[in-house]
Protein backbone atom coordinates (compact mmCIF):
# COMPACT_ATOMS: atom_id res chain seq x y z
CA UNK A 1 0.00 0.00 0.00
CA UNK A 2 1.35 3.40 -0.98
CA UNK A 3 1.24 6.19 1.56
CA UNK A 4 -1.06 9.16 0.96
CA UNK A 5 -1.22 12.29 3.09
CA UNK A 6 -4.99 11.83 3.39
CA UNK A 7 -4.36 8.77 5.58
CA UNK A 8 -3.42 11.14 8.39
CA UNK A 9 -6.67 13.10 8.51
CA UNK A 10 -8.35 10.99 11.17
CA UNK A 11 -5.70 8.59 12.47
CA UNK A 12 -6.96 6.51 15.38
CA UNK A 13 -4.54 4.78 17.76
CA UNK A 14 -5.35 2.27 20.46
CA UNK A 15 -5.39 -1.08 22.18
CA UNK A 16 -7.43 -2.86 24.80
CA UNK A 17 -5.87 -0.71 27.54
CA UNK A 18 -7.79 2.22 26.09
CA UNK A 19 -11.18 0.54 26.51
CA UNK A 20 -11.05 -0.54 30.17
CA UNK A 21 -8.86 -3.55 29.27
CA UNK A 22 -11.84 -5.07 27.48
CA UNK A 23 -10.88 -6.53 24.07
CA UNK A 24 -14.53 -6.90 23.05
CA UNK A 25 -15.28 -3.24 23.78
CA UNK A 26 -12.10 -2.34 21.93
CA UNK A 27 -13.11 -4.25 18.80
CA UNK A 28 -16.64 -2.84 18.91
CA UNK A 29 -15.38 0.73 19.10
CA UNK A 30 -12.68 0.21 16.46
CA UNK A 31 -15.24 -1.23 14.07
CA UNK A 32 -17.59 1.69 14.70
CA UNK A 33 -14.73 4.11 14.01
CA UNK A 34 -13.77 2.31 10.81
CA UNK A 35 -17.37 2.29 9.63
CA UNK A 36 -17.54 6.03 10.31
CA UNK A 37 -14.53 6.72 8.12
CA UNK A 38 -11.27 6.91 10.08
CA UNK A 39 -8.43 7.24 7.59
CA UNK A 40 -5.90 5.00 9.38
CA UNK A 41 -5.63 2.86 12.50
CA UNK A 42 -2.57 2.08 14.60
CA UNK A 43 -2.77 -1.00 16.80
CA UNK A 44 -0.95 -0.08 20.00
CA UNK A 45 -1.19 -2.74 22.69
CA UNK A 46 1.19 -1.11 25.12
CA UNK A 47 1.48 0.89 28.34
CA UNK A 48 -0.87 -0.63 30.90
CA UNK A 49 -1.98 -3.47 28.61
CA UNK A 50 -2.44 -6.77 30.42
CA UNK A 51 -2.65 -8.98 27.35
CA UNK A 52 -0.16 -11.79 26.81
CA UNK A 53 1.83 -11.94 23.61
CA UNK A 54 -0.51 -14.62 22.26
CA UNK A 55 -3.63 -12.59 23.07
CA UNK A 56 -2.06 -9.46 21.60
CA UNK A 57 -1.50 -11.38 18.37
CA UNK A 58 -5.02 -12.80 18.36
CA UNK A 59 -6.57 -9.38 18.91
CA UNK A 60 -4.31 -7.95 16.22
CA UNK A 61 -5.55 -10.55 13.76
CA UNK A 62 -9.12 -9.47 14.46
CA UNK A 63 -8.14 -5.85 13.91
CA UNK A 64 -6.52 -6.88 10.63
CA UNK A 65 -9.80 -8.46 9.51
CA UNK A 66 -11.70 -5.27 10.33
CA UNK A 67 -9.16 -3.07 8.56
CA UNK A 68 -9.40 -5.23 5.46
CA UNK A 69 -13.21 -5.23 5.59
CA UNK A 70 -13.41 -1.43 5.77
CA UNK A 71 -10.36 -0.60 3.64
CA UNK A 72 -8.54 1.19 6.46
CA UNK A 73 -4.71 1.36 6.39
CA UNK A 74 -3.40 -0.58 9.40
CA UNK A 75 -0.24 0.32 11.30
CA UNK A 76 1.27 -1.36 14.35
CA UNK A 77 3.25 0.38 17.06
CA UNK A 78 6.91 -0.60 17.24
CA UNK A 79 6.75 -4.35 16.68
CA UNK A 80 8.18 -5.75 13.46
CA UNK A 81 7.34 -9.32 14.45
CA UNK A 82 3.70 -8.44 15.08
CA UNK A 83 3.54 -6.35 11.92
CA UNK A 84 4.66 -9.36 9.89
CA UNK A 85 2.35 -11.77 11.71
CA UNK A 86 -0.83 -9.77 11.10
CA UNK A 87 0.31 -8.33 7.78
CA UNK A 88 -0.03 -4.65 8.62
CA UNK A 89 0.35 -1.94 6.01
CA UNK A 90 2.74 0.09 8.12
CA UNK A 91 4.64 0.48 11.36
CA UNK A 92 5.11 3.44 13.67
CA UNK A 93 8.37 3.96 15.53
CA UNK A 94 8.86 6.10 18.63
CA UNK A 95 12.00 7.78 19.88
CA UNK A 96 12.33 5.21 22.68
CA UNK A 97 11.62 2.25 20.43
CA UNK A 98 13.87 0.26 18.10
CA UNK A 99 16.19 2.55 16.14
CA UNK A 100 14.41 3.98 13.14
CA UNK A 101 17.31 3.19 10.81
CA UNK A 102 17.07 -0.49 11.75
CA UNK A 103 13.34 -0.55 11.07
CA UNK A 104 13.73 1.17 7.71
CA UNK A 105 16.43 -1.31 6.70
CA UNK A 106 14.26 -4.23 7.78
CA UNK A 107 11.06 -3.21 5.99
CA UNK A 108 12.51 -1.72 2.82
CA UNK A 109 9.58 -0.59 0.70
CA UNK A 110 7.23 -3.25 2.07
CA UNK A 111 5.67 -1.15 4.83
CA UNK A 112 4.76 2.48 5.34
CA UNK A 113 6.78 3.95 8.21
CA UNK A 114 5.83 6.67 10.68
CA UNK A 115 8.20 8.23 13.21
CA UNK A 116 7.56 10.20 16.40
CA UNK A 117 9.36 13.54 16.52
CA UNK A 118 8.87 15.96 19.39
CA UNK A 119 11.87 18.30 19.12
CA UNK A 120 13.45 20.37 16.35
CA UNK A 121 16.53 18.12 16.42
CA UNK A 122 14.37 15.03 15.92
CA UNK A 123 12.57 16.63 12.99
CA UNK A 124 15.93 17.51 11.43
CA UNK A 125 16.98 13.88 11.79
CA UNK A 126 13.71 12.67 10.28
CA UNK A 127 14.25 14.93 7.28
CA UNK A 128 17.23 12.76 6.35
CA UNK A 129 15.20 9.55 6.50
CA UNK A 130 12.88 7.81 4.08
CA UNK A 131 9.88 7.79 6.44
CA UNK A 132 6.36 8.49 5.21
CA UNK A 133 5.19 10.82 7.97
CA UNK A 134 6.05 12.06 11.43
CA UNK A 135 3.82 12.13 14.49
CA UNK A 136 4.34 15.20 16.65
CA UNK A 137 3.09 15.97 20.13
CA UNK A 138 1.68 16.04 22.63
CA UNK A 139 0.09 19.21 21.32
CA UNK A 140 -1.97 19.51 24.50
CA UNK A 141 -1.71 17.77 27.90
CA UNK A 142 -2.80 14.13 27.68
CA UNK A 143 -3.34 11.17 29.98
CA UNK A 144 -3.56 8.57 27.21
CA UNK A 145 0.22 7.98 27.09
CA UNK A 146 2.23 7.95 30.31
CA UNK A 147 5.45 8.87 28.48
CA UNK A 148 4.02 11.67 26.36
CA UNK A 149 6.07 14.53 27.82
CA UNK A 150 5.09 18.17 28.15
CA UNK A 151 2.67 19.84 25.74
CA UNK A 152 4.06 21.63 22.68
CA UNK A 153 1.19 23.97 21.89
CA UNK A 154 -0.12 24.84 18.43
CA UNK A 155 2.51 27.49 17.66
CA UNK A 156 5.40 25.10 18.23
CA UNK A 157 3.58 22.42 16.26
CA UNK A 158 3.33 24.91 13.37
CA UNK A 159 7.10 25.46 13.57
CA UNK A 160 7.70 21.73 13.26
CA UNK A 161 5.26 21.45 10.35
CA UNK A 162 7.21 24.17 8.52
CA UNK A 163 10.53 22.51 9.33
CA UNK A 164 9.51 18.98 8.37
CA UNK A 165 10.14 17.50 4.95
CA UNK A 166 7.41 14.96 5.71
CA UNK A 167 3.69 15.36 6.42
CA UNK A 168 2.94 15.79 10.12
CA UNK A 169 0.12 14.21 12.09
CA UNK A 170 -0.61 15.95 15.40
CA UNK A 171 -1.25 13.92 18.54
CA UNK A 172 -1.85 14.45 22.22
CA UNK A 173 -4.79 15.94 24.07
CA UNK A 174 -6.72 16.67 20.89
CA UNK A 175 -10.46 17.14 21.41
CA UNK A 176 -13.39 18.44 19.40
CA UNK A 177 -12.87 21.77 21.15
CA UNK A 178 -9.27 22.23 19.95
CA UNK A 179 -9.13 20.12 16.78
CA UNK A 180 -9.89 23.04 14.47
CA UNK A 181 -7.24 25.20 16.11
CA UNK A 182 -4.73 22.36 15.79
CA UNK A 183 -5.31 22.19 12.04
CA UNK A 184 -4.34 25.87 11.70
CA UNK A 185 -0.75 24.66 12.26
CA UNK A 186 -0.76 23.24 8.75
CA UNK A 187 -0.50 19.65 9.96
CA UNK A 188 -1.76 16.98 7.58
CA UNK A 189 -4.07 15.44 10.12
CA UNK A 190 -5.09 14.60 13.65
CA UNK A 191 -4.29 11.49 15.65
CA UNK A 192 -6.25 10.51 18.70
CA UNK A 193 -6.80 7.80 21.29
CA UNK A 194 -9.24 8.69 24.08
CA UNK A 195 -11.05 11.33 22.01
CA UNK A 196 -12.58 8.49 19.98
CA UNK A 197 -12.16 5.31 22.02
CA UNK A 198 -13.44 7.07 25.14
CA UNK A 199 -16.42 8.64 23.37
CA UNK A 200 -19.99 7.55 24.00
CA UNK A 201 -20.72 8.20 20.33
CA UNK A 202 -17.70 6.91 18.43
CA UNK A 203 -19.20 7.31 14.96
CA UNK A 204 -20.47 10.80 15.67
CA UNK A 205 -17.08 11.89 16.98
CA UNK A 206 -15.28 10.55 13.91
CA UNK A 207 -17.72 12.30 11.58
CA UNK A 208 -17.21 15.62 13.39
CA UNK A 209 -13.44 15.29 12.94
CA UNK A 210 -13.81 14.57 9.22
CA UNK A 211 -16.11 17.59 8.82
CA UNK A 212 -13.19 19.86 9.80
CA UNK A 213 -11.54 19.28 6.40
Amino acid sequence: MLFKNEMLRCYLIGGSQDTHHDPDEFLTKVEAAMQAGITAFQYREKGTSTLSKAKTLALGQQVRELATKYGVPLFVDDDLELAAAIKTDGIHVGQKDQRIEEVLAAVGDQLMVGYSCNTAAQVTHANQLNVDYIGTGPVFPTISKDDAGSALGVDRLADFVEQSAHPVVAIGGISLDNAGTTLTSGCAGLSMISMVLGADDVAGTVKKILELY
